[in-house]
């Protein structure tokens, strides 16, 4: 018996590519970066320095040596908040205008505005 699969839909994150963020929890807790890149359909982020898996390679031509690569892999966007570096501290996102009527995103803590 098959099972229908649900399509896969994109969900909203409180973080975007290039948002310095510090993981909240998980074996790399404590450890802050900057995303490198953001997985949106399945609610997950890659950041710079944080969960790092070393992969075997094989030679692919004769004579070329195998060798192991370290790379970064997704975490869930649950598990990283952001995080301010005049501060020094992590905070919840909201969104505000500025007086020109654009809407920004700024953390909760600092009223630093982000973008």
């Amino acid at each position: 018996m098959k099972t229908k699969q649900k399509p896969s839909i994109r969900q909203k994150m409180h973080v975007r590519k290039g948002d310095t963020i510090q993981v909240i929890s998980g074996r790399d807790k404590g450890k802050i970066g900057e995303i490198i890149s953001i997985l949106p359909k399945q609610s997950q982020v890659v950041v710079e320095g944080v969960n790092l898996r070393t992969k075997h390679v094989k030679p692919r031509q004769e004579g070329e040596s195998g060798q192991i690569v370290t790379s970064e892999f997704p975490i869930h966007s649950s598990n990283v908040m952001l995080y301010s570096k005049k501060e020094k501290v992590t905070s919840r996102v909201c969104y505000t205008f500025t007086e020109a009527g654009r809407k920004v995103r700024m953390l909760k803590k600092t009223g630093e505005v982000i973008d």
